[in-house]
């Protein structure tokens, strides 16, 4: 099944467009003539300079000293102001600071701690040649038309090959999924090898555990449950699928297992990733119903796809206007689907696959829910292990007594003689003090 809905991943010809920023596979091992890059680093593209519907340069700066300092106070910031960061997340992350930002929202930078000297070693050491030769035929596969992966003998694919092998020797039991590729190439192009590396790790066992395995369990799992989900949020579209004949794993498996990286412009792809490893699974399935409604919302639409090559070309060919990242993120983030819908969903779907189903049954528990998730279990797995928690503790200081006011005394027409002789009281029995030679003073009237 993995190699089946491998082979489903490679887009037709006719569907690749070389003058946008588009992450469609492609067989080009480069470009014809010289074209300059655009902003993210793809020859020719559309994103060489910013449209109308582009953030200002100072509220994209302003963005930027807000990341700079959550990243700056990271524990304080994931266990008390976790709100902001996901509220960050959702306007973007600035490009400047997704090598930051990324590994610390996925919690790479823990694993990276944890073993020290792990990838050097996996990188350096000889990898399966049966894995190495499938890896070695994908890889000129992944974003040609970006000035990392144009030369076989870049930096850009070397450190896709290094990534991608110790992945397999870091998980043998998984070895090397096709849709990893483009997965590791766009961290690379924000990351270096180590952290993209401590990344797709985290992507592959933490975000999405089940996907990239031999038997795709969690794949068919989560196919289920966005029909289930299209099923009550878009019935007529729901219908309309179901009368042609266009099942969940014709189209879904590129749009999850690449994480839209092939499917979206890459502007949105970047968008949807920074909510993706800030709240987890549910981003995609948001993300896959805006695009078959964008695709078959309308009667109009659903009656121009009579059939199933209609309507997968329908789900294949979105207006790029309609995919632009402010207006098309606003979308996903309106759709109504909650962390807890989504597990209530997986709940009822597992519940009723059959007990002969090839392969190991689903773990979904398996899965977190984003960044504040992974942070949490990071901790307590510190603290378990005898490591003290790097949750900051808040001192708060009690409330100092409120003191009376002190009442002035009355002196008008006393003398301070008076005063003093009758707040003493009656005269104590034992010697005589010494009397003050200057008795005029406390004679002397006000």
């Amino acid at each position: 099944m993995a190699q089946a809905l491998g082979e489903d991943l490679v887009q037709s010809p006719e569907l690749q467009d070389d003058s946008s920023s588009l992450g469609s596979d492609s067989e080009l091992s480069g470009p014809g003539p010289y074209r300059q890059a655009d902003r993210y680093g793809f020859i020719g593209g559309s994103s060489a300079e910013r449209g109308p519907g582009h953030a200002p340069a100072d509220l994209i700066r302003q963005r930027e000293m807000k990341w700079v300092e959550m990243t700056s106070h990271w524990e304080k910031t994931m266990s008390r102001r976790y709100k902001k960061v996901k509220m960050q997340c959702r306007k973007g992350i600035p490009s400047a600071l997704r090598a930051r930002c990324w590994p610390l929202l996925c919690g790479a930078h823990v694993c990276q701690k944890n073993n020290p000297g792990t990838y050097q070693e996996l990188a350096e050491a000889p990898g399966d040649p049966q894995w190495m030769e499938t890896i070695g035929r994908d890889l000129h596969r992944q974003f040609p038309l970006h000035e990392m992966f144009v030369s076989p003998q870049g930096h850009g694919q070397q450190g896709l090959l290094q990534v991608l092998k110790a992945y397999t020797l870091y998980r043998p039991e998984q070895g090397y999924c096709q849709a990893q590729g483009p997965v590791a190439a766009v961290l690379l192009m924000h990351l270096p090898p180590e952290e993209a590396f401590w990344c797709l790790v985290q992507i592959c066992e933490v975000y999405l555990p089940g996907y990239y395995g031999p038997h795709m369990e969690a794949v068919r799992l989560d196919a289920e449950v966005f029909m289930a989900l299209l099923r009550r949020l878009l019935p007529h579209v729901h219908k309309h699928l179901q009368q042609v004949g266009v099942g969940p794993l014709l189209y879904l498996p590129e749009w999850f297992l690449c994480l839209f990286a092939r499917s979206l412009p890459f502007p949105t792809v970047l968008r949807v990733w920074d909510a993706f490893l800030s709240e987890g699974a549910k981003v995609l399935f948001r993300v896959g119903l805006t695009l078959v409604r964008l695709a078959l919302g309308t009667a109009e639409q659903r009656r121009a796809c009579p059939g199933l090559l209609e309507t997968l070309g329908a789900l294949r060919a979105i207006s790029p206007t309609q995919l632009q990242e402010e207006v098309f993120m606003s979308q996903v983030h309106s759709v109504v689907l909650s962390e807890r819908d989504l597990q209530r969903e997986i709940k009822a779907q597992l519940a009723q696959l059959p007990d002969s189903a090839p392969g190991p049954p689903p773990r979904p528990q398996a899965r977190l829910a984003g960044a504040q998730a992974i942070f949490e279990a990071q901790q307590l797995a510190g603290v378990q292990r005898g490591a003290k928690p790097e949750v900051p503790r808040i001192v708060v200081q009690p409330p100092e007594e409120p003191r009376p006011p002190r009442r002035k005394p009355q002196t008008r027409g006393k003398t301070f003689h008076g005063l003093l002789t009758r707040a003493r009281g009656p005269p104590l029995e034992g010697p005589p003090r010494p009397q003050r030679s200057s008795t005029s003073f406390l004679d002397t009237r006000f």
